[in-house]
């Protein structure tokens, strides 16, 4: 199974008033470990955008361990968690800068056509991505 990880400043914006990153924001940084996680694999996900392709999510689902701060780093771990014909599971962890958990989450996906929303195998639009993603899921199909 490969992890891919990338860091994120939190922002002043992204805290509450209670002084924590505000719930929706995980959300957002765990669509930034997506879009690394494709790039750390050579992929591009503009390139399949442009070519007619969306990935829409189909379910999200998080929860949330130990709150963030303003002025923390955080750390987006992104990694294949099941990948079939039509359907792709990613898994994300935040962490803090010690280690300790502040978000685990799940993001499920299907490739559609861009023209009718019609859902699309992975690998009859790019059969080395399809490979790659069967290689490094941690459920293997």
């Amino acid at each position: 199974m490969y992890i891919s990880e990338t860091t994120v400043e939190v922002r002043y914006a992204e805290t509450d008033q209670m002084g924590v990153v505000y719930h929706a924001n995980y959300i957002i940084w765990c669509e930034i470990g997506r879009s690394q996680i494709v790039k750390d694999l050579g992929f591009n996900y503009a390139k399949l955008e442009e070519d007619g392709y969306l990935s829409p999510v189909m379910d999200f689902s998080i929860q949330y361990k130990a709150a963030m701060r303003y002025g923390q780093t955080a750390t987006v771990r992104t990694w294949i968690e099941e990948h079939t014909k039509l359907r792709t599971t990613y898994g994300y962890e935040i962490l803090h800068e010690d280690g300790t958990v502040a978000v685990t989450a799940k993001s499920q996906h299907i490739l559609v056509k861009k023209e009718n929303f019609r859902p699309v195998a992975l690998k009859k639009i790019d059969a080395a991505w399809d490979a790659k993603y069967a290689e490094v899921a941690k459920i293997q199909s």
